[in-house]
């Protein structure tokens, strides 16, 4: 049986009529930009994450990014976050002209290490950005006094947790703010790029929708830097019916990740669920010091899977300039190594798991 990484035709095929319809009425109403459904995911979507306010965007990074301008974010700052991301956490500090500043990671959660965080402190340190990754909201309670402690601005890089919790409370109500990705992909998905910025501060998002239109709130009064980063009306209207099922998406992958949890025990590393949050899988990260074979196996079994992340923010040449060498962060590093994500959609249906888990299985005993 072959498996794919993620099926987002199974996903979208019970819920295609009602898209259709949704998009039949943006485009015979023809509000195709900040039209009344990007105001109405807007209100929905802040309501779901437990906070009064939200800004549609075209990307997670666009999230990011504005919301560090709003918080006063800029050249000669400093915002600490994990080396183990995505690079558009980083990305987003330096298009502010902040500089990132990379620590390592939390060998159990794989997010950030509020220890290491507390040592990278410096008098330029303004904000600190937690990444809730692979759906694993991060140690909320920790980051939280660590900020108070110093005085900084928290922004959460939300893009992979939609609907995760920490002590009950979904991530995204923490900070000062907090950024989703809605990349296809997501948890939460549109049908192409988008991002949504979800804040208690209204002065917060009230700048960041100034910043996303140009400047302006009103037409040709520009009263802010300008940017186009704006969400399609087309794809809030994809987003509404979808936030609807998301909880409903989020109990699948979470019920995936316990029989594979369940099955895999003993053949790879499987990730913990920390007591204190709900995971919700967005990826299903397994560990193998053979990684690479492991990988070229499955694929030959027909099985997808995917390395997030092989090589690590500060390595990347991009960010040479950052200083740092190989051996600065070695839990980072040492994941880089060895971590696979395995299949992991709503709709990974029993049959498919047990197909993956024979494929590993097979791998690890032509090996033993």
């Amino acid at each position: 049986m072959k498996v794919p990484f993620v099926d987002l035709h199974a996903l979208h095929e019970p819920i295609a009529a009602e898209i259709q319809a949704e998009v039949s009425a943006v485009i015979e109403r023809g509000d195709f930009i900040l039209g009344e459904n990007v105001a109405r995911f807007e209100e929905e979507f802040a309501a779901y994450c437990g906070v009064s306010h939200a800004a549609g965007l075209d990307s997670g990074l666009s999230a990011l990014e504005l919301g560090l301008r709003a918080m006063g974010i800029g050249e000669g700052d400093e915002v600490i976050l994990p080396a183990n991301t995505f690079i558009a956490s980083a990305a987003a500090v330096s298009a502010t002209g902040a500089r990132p500043v990379l620590v390592d990671i939390d060998p159990v959660t794989y997010n950030i290490d509020p220890a290491s965080a507390d040592q990278a402190v410096t008098p330029r340190t303004k904000a600190i950005m937690p990444v809730h990754l692979y759906g694993q909201p991060a140690e909320m309670d920790s980051i939280m006094q660590l900020a108070r402690k110093r005085g900084l601005k928290m922004i959460e890089d939300a893009s992979q947790a939609h609907g995760a919790e920490y002590r009950g409370r979904r991530v995204g109500s923490f900070g000062d703010c907090a950024a989703f990705s809605l990349y296809p992909a997501k948890n939460l998905g549109a049908f192409g790029d988008a991002g949504v910025l979800v804040s208690n501060n209204a002065d917060l998002i009230d700048k960041v929708k100034t910043y996303r239109n140009y400047g302006s709130l009103k037409k040709y009064h520009h009263v802010e830097q300008p940017f186009n980063r704006r969400l399609d009306t087309l794809q809030a209207a994809v987003l509404r019916v979808k936030l609807r099922k998301l909880d409903e998406w989020n109990q699948g992958r979470r019920r995936a990740a316990a029989a594979y949890r369940e099955r895999l025990a003993g053949l790879v590393e499987t990730p913990d669920e920390a007591t204190n949050a709900m995971h919700v899988y967005h990826l299903f990260v397994v560990r193998c010091n053979e990684r690479d074979a492991l990988q070229a196996h499955l694929s030959e079994r027909g099985v997808g899977s995917v390395l997030h992340y092989p090589i690590p923010i500060h390595l990347q040449p991009c960010y040479a300039s950052l200083g740092h060498r190989e051996g600065d962060f070695p839990i980072t590093e040492q994941y880089a190594k060895t971590i696979l994500s395995l299949p992991m959609f709503p709709t990974l249906g029993d049959e498919q798991i047990g197909a993956v888990v024979d494929a590993i299985r097979q791998w690890k005993t032509e090996r033993a």
